[in-house]
């Protein structure tokens, strides 16, 4: 029934040379004779300082700074004094590590100097290497795209790891971390694994259909793949914004009538005096913006204009700003006086801005909404006064902090729903060229659907298994790939 089916390996192979594992880019590989160092560790005064080097002339300049002794055992620690070998003069005593390739992080012969970090130790070190034969000061990032050119990394879990140099806060690096061990990478593969076997079907119904040699319901399993592939990237490209707005941070606007204390609550959540506090109705006339890390998760926290009527030209113009930002945050802070609720200002504000965010968000509006009540401590012992009915409220004082741990629990839940959990569920796409690659391969399944004829259809297949590729840099060009490497410091 199945005759001839021992030629799908071959057909799911034609035109389908790449994998969408850890392969190379198509960028040139690093020329063989070209051994590279650099100060991995940060610059300035430390305790110990990293330089490492990647190529054929590793272990000769190894030998070279320890005196000719030999390599140390492979990935093992040996204590070495470290000399010139143009004067032999003494530079430090380090220690010294041998990684022969492939099994090292870029897959080439690698060692390792760990010095001490005085800048005159570093500096030497550095001096004494430029001078070995074929050795060069590295590139930004060239030792991680020689990883990513040996197939050591794919192009996802090298943007992984820049996301981990990079993260600032506890859910960027869990999400970088999760990226880095590949399960975007293995998401695509398995993808691309439904696509192999979908074409190599759809090929061999081409060329043994009419044989009579292929099962009858081969096309309609093809199609039930398809199907389901296409749900699983509408779901990953519906959750797409959530994990750049993890990687870049989600925009938090603090937002209320004037005195509400807006900014006192800027301040307290960026633990700086960002804003300027003051009695005097519209004090901020303009949007400040502070980066934070708000419960773990990394935020551009926005002060703005109190939002009333009937003022000057300037404050006016604030006010404007103020609603224009509005519209542009992920998760609005709106806070009011708890002693001056039943205010006109108040009123017009729960009417205007807390009423329409909670109006639009059941119809699919991205915008989340926490009510902060200010002014804790002015409370009399009753509680509230006289008050519009309220949705949902959290009661803080930021003259005393009380209330405060609540509200950064709120903003925990808050932002996990706006930035994705990065501890849980599937792995998210935080770049841009993530959502590209993936919408342009829902679209080419599209196509085949829209196919009529079974050319058609493979060719469909095969550009969406295509995208799949570049996403995992299996197809890349070198301009892409310049652009994500250059993200990289030196000796890294």
């Amino acid at each position: 029934m199945w005759r001839g089916l021992w030629t799908l390996p071959a057909l799911a192979a034609r035109g389908l040379r790449r994998s969408c594992s850890r392969q190379g880019s198509g960028a040139p590989a690093p020329s063989s004779g070209a051994t590279i160092f650099a100060l991995s560790s940060g610059q300035g005064r430390c305790g110990v300082a990293v330089i490492r080097t990647s190529g054929p002339a590793s272990g000769p300049a190894l030998r070279s700074l320890t005196a000719g002794r030999d390599l140390p055992p492979a990935r093992s620690a040996r204590l070495r004094l470290l000399s010139d070998p143009r004067s032999g003069e003494p530079l430090d005593r380090a220690l010294v590590l041998w990684f022969p390739g492939p099994q090292s992080f870029t897959g080439e012969d690698c060692a390792e100097f760990h010095v001490h970090g005085g800048p005159a130790v570093v500096s030497g070190v550095l001096q004494a290497l430029s001078g070995v034969p074929g050795l060069r000061p590295a590139e930004a990032g060239e030792f991680t795209r020689r990883a990513f050119t040996h197939g050591k990394l794919s192009l996802t879990e090298v943007e992984g790891l820049a996301d981990l140099i990079h993260a600032e806060t506890e859910a960027q690096r869990r999400q970088a971390l999760r990226q880095l061990d590949g399960e975007l990478g293995r998401l695509c593969h398995d993808w691309a694994e439904t696509l192999t076997t979908a074409l190599a079907h759809v090929e061999a119904y081409i060329d043994f259909g009419e044989d009579d040699n292929l099962e009858e319901d081969v096309l309609e399993r093809v199609d039930s793949s398809v199907r389901g592939l296409q749900a699983a990237l509408g779901a990953h490209l519906r959750d797409a914004r959530r994990g750049q707005r993890l990687r870049s941070g989600a925009h938090v606007v603090v937002a209320g009538p004037p005195n509400a204390g807006k900014s006192s609550l800027v301040n307290l959540l960026s633990r700086k005096p960002v804003s300027i506090v003051s009695p005097e109705p519209g004090t901020t006339r303009d949007v400040l913006e502070t980066p934070v890390d708000l419960a773990g998760f990394p935020a551009l926290l926005s002060d703005t204009a109190g939002l009333r009527e009937g003022v000057g030209p300037v404050e006016q113009e604030g006010v404007r700003r103020a609603r224009a930002r509005l519209e542009q945050a992920d998760l609005i802070l709106a806070v009011l006086d708890a002693c001056d609720l039943a205010s006109p200002s108040s009123c017009n504000f729960l009417d205007t801005v807390v009423a329409h965010v909670g109006d639009r968000s059941p119809n699919g509006s991205s915008q989340r909404l926490l009510l902060v009540l200010n002014k804790l401590d002015l409370l009399p012992s009753e509680g509230l006064g006289p008050s519009p009915d309220l949705p949902p409220y959290l009661l803080l004082s930021c003259v005393t902090g009380e209330g405060l741990d609540s509200l950064l629990e709120a903003l925990r839940k808050e932002l996990a729903t706006v930035c994705g959990d990065p501890s849980t569920g599937p792995p998210l796409l935080t770049r841009a060229r993530h959502q590209y690659h993936l919408q342009s391969c829902l679209d080419a399944l599209g196509h085949y659907k829209e196919a009529r004829d079974l050319a058609l259809e493979a060719e469909a297949l095969r550009v969406a298994r295509g995208h799949l590729a570049h996403l995992t840099g299996g197809g890349g060009t070198e301009e892409i790939l310049d652009v994500i490497f250059r993200d990289f410091c030196v000796g890294k």
